[in-house]
């Protein structure tokens, strides 16, 4: 089923704008803030919302509550009905997400409330810069429910914290909290929870200060040692594409939509 993203008629995303700032909020609380296929062409429409206003010099990407920021894909869904639902285009737009994230020529503030695991944490990753609460908790699950993200997710994670700690991470599914999070790089501040916002806001205002010209190259270069990256990217979601219709894929999303261990035993070659 397809339908056009329009702002007026958004559902799973929220849009803001103050102070030449646009704060974009994933609105899936009961669902920790996990993403759907409409989430995210709906957070692509806010990025490019966003890029193509010339009174906005930052963008703010958060969840909404204090749980989480999100919990990546929504598991239970693609349990339910083997995807992530409808979308505008009739695919996952989740990698052409990350790209925008990373072309937008305006520094993206992740500002982490709470679980940023799976996907999730991918997309703080893939922001400038991270702020953090002190309740954030981040990781990787993709082993754990019969996924994976081999392009941006792991290989450039292990350019921002280390090869051993990216590798730890998505091997052994285990949530870090947020000071280990500030000692291994992974974000740049921690703060109470009550001023996460505010303090995101700050940044952002501090950012809005800057030359845009500036702040424009200086992304792009820092982009640009990566962005072979991107290659890897298309091979490594070609592969999930496929992954995911697989017994295997499917014994990792059943076993968390049941809340069981997940039995991977008998894929074992």
């Amino acid at each position: 089923m397809l339908y056009r993203v329009a702002m007026r008629d958004l559902t799973d995303v929220r849009y803001e704008k103050a102070d030449h700032t646009a704060t974009v909020t994933i609105d899936r609380p009961d669902r920790m803030n996990s993403f759907r296929g409409r989430t995210v062409d709906e957070l692509i429409h806010c990025f490019k919302t966003a890029w193509t206003d010339p009174d906005v010099g930052a963008i703010i990407l958060t969840g909404a509550g204090d749980r989480a920021f999100c919990a990546g894909g929504d598991v239970k869904e693609r349990a339910a009905t083997g995807g992530y639902g409808e979308t505008e285009w009739g695919s996952f737009e989740i990698e052409r997400l990350h790209r925008i994230i990373r072309d937008v020529p305006k520094p993206v503030i992740a500002a982490v409330n709470g679980v940023a695991v799976g996907g999730g944490h991918v997309l703080h990753v893939l922001c400038d810069l991270s702020i953090a609460s002190n309740t954030a908790r981040f990781g990787q699950s993709g082993p754990r429910v019969g996924s994976f993200d081999a392009g941006f997710g792991s290989a450039y994670l292990a350019r921002v914290i280390g090869e051993k700690r990216a590798r730890w991470m998505w091997y052994l599914c285990e949530l870090i909290d947020a000071d280990t999070a500030l000692s291994w790089g992974l974000v740049n501040l921690v703060t109470e929870p009550g001023e996460l916002l505010d303090t995101a806001r700050r940044t952002a205002a501090e950012v809005n200060r800057r030359s845009p010209t500036a702040l424009r190259f200086l992304k792009h270069s820092f982009n640009a040692d990566t962005d072979h990256l991107g290659g890897i990217s298309h091979l490594a979601f070609d592969g999930l594409d496929l992954f995911t219709r697989t017994e295997e894929a499917a014994e990792g999303a059943e076993a968390f939509a049941e809340r069981r261990d997940p039995d991977f035993r008998r894929f074992r070659r």
